[in-house]
């Protein structure tokens, strides 16, 4: 795995660095479509409680070949230029961002095609957990949808 790249952010994941992850792709000419997908943190309300914030976390050293191994069978699937993935470890509250796929190629079908299949993947088979806290303090283990 000499080519890892970064994807676990300590807390939220910020406007800031998304709008310079984009700003960055701006001298890439071969690229003609970008797709993003922005994972935000809901206020659900769970049996009369409502969730103020989720505290993720994640065992790294399981989660990283897999990660890898995503990214590259991705690569290999669909025609891209550029793969970003990011997502928070810690406590993200209500309305922050706490996943950010952004792919990018020179057309647009592979783009869409390839964040769902990104997306879909990494909540199916990365060990990420989320204990959702209430607005009470109580908390409880997340179920993904």
């Amino acid at each position: 795995m000499s080519d890892k790249k970064k994807v676990f952010i300590d807390g939220e994941i910020t406007p800031d660095f998304i709008a310079s992850a984009i700003a960055k792709h701006q001298s890439k000419t071969d690229i003609g479509a970008h797709n993003i997908f922005l994972g935000q943190v809901r206020a659900d309300v769970i049996e009369g409680q409502t969730v103020s914030a989720i505290e993720f976390s994640c065992y790294e050293e399981m989660a990283d070949p897999i990660l890898y191994t995503i990214r590259e069978e991705t690569f290999q699937k669909f025609d891209l230029s550029c793969m970003h993935i990011y997502h928070s470890l810690g406590k993200v509250n209500v309305g922050e961002i706490c996943f950010f796929v952004f792919v990018s190629a020179a057309h647009r079908p592979q783009v869409y095609e390839a964040t769902e299949y990104i997306v879909d993947r990494i909540k199916n088979e990365v060990p990420i957990f989320g204990k959702e806290i209430f607005e009470t303090g109580a908390y409880q283990w997340k179920k993904n949808k």
